[in-house]
């Protein structure tokens, strides 16, 4: 059981008529508006969308888009289609809904946006668009945890890099009392990946003297794990 990063879950059975829960025309926060002015948006649209995201119809969510889909139209879970997409692990759905303008920032039940989501789970491609489109470094998962923390947990290294070069903090600390540099150690399992994850983190100015809530430091729980190159990586760095 992952403790604090944003576990990845299963998608749920794809509905055959998905029921539109709550809609709002407007992104609550962070998304690029599209460069292309897009009609008003109607609820035939929207309901296309919806199917269209539910099956995996990359043509039909860009038909659905041009005909005035709400990008913003709440569905099951309250996920906007954004985060539906990216859940589902639609990349390219997910892409052509940042770039119609869908906002990268809106969050689900669980406190999952799309941004948010992307950098747990290793979708980089996702996860960079969001950081084009708006997405915001400071926003916390449902474990008031950044982005950075369950990237570094997971050593997703392409991810860790693109969050530490937008600015997410490096020793922001969670609900579990752990920093991104911590998370990579006791959740993590000393393989190259969290080798190179320690060491960006520590060049991006993390503290290693940061300890848990048990005075535990990041180093001492790596001796204590058996992860010898986290050791020399912290070590070669101090």
């Amino acid at each position: 059981m992952l403790l604090a990063g944003c576990a990845a879950e299963q998608p749920p059975a794809a509905p055959s008529a998905p029921e539109i829960v709550r809609s709002s025309a407007a992104p609550s926060s962070g998304g690029a508006s599209s460069s292309t002015v897009r009609p008003a948006p109607t609820p035939e649209a929207t309901r296309a969308l919806v199917r269209a995201v539910t099956d995996g119809d990359l043509a039909a969510t860009r038909a659905a888009i041009a005909d005035g889909a709400d990008l913003e139209a709440r569905i099951t879970r309250a996920r906007t289609a954004l985060v539906a997409a990216t859940k589902s692990g639609h990349t390219q759905i997910a892409l052509a809904l940042l770039d119609a303008g869908a906002d990268p920032n809106a969050k689900d039940d669980i406190q999952d946006s799309a941004y948010l989501y992307a950098g747990a789970e290793g979708m980089t491609e996702i996860l960079a668009s969001t950081l084009r489109h708006g997405a915001d470094v400071r926003s916390l998962n449902r474990y008031r945890g950044t982005a950075l923390i369950p990237a570094c947990e997971h050593g997703h290294v392409e991810n860790v890099k693109l969050l530490i070069a937008a600015g997410v903090a490096v020793d922001h600390v969670n609900d579990s009392g752990w920093t991104c540099l911590l998370e990579a150690v006791i959740l993590g399992n000393g393989d190259a990946n969290h080798v190179e994850t320690v060491r960006l983190v520590l060049d991006a100015g993390a503290r290693p003297d940061l300890a848990d809530r048990d005075g535990v430091t990041a180093r001492q729980h790596a001796v204590n794990r058996g992860q010898t190159a986290v050791v020399a990586a912290i070590d070669e760095r101090r």
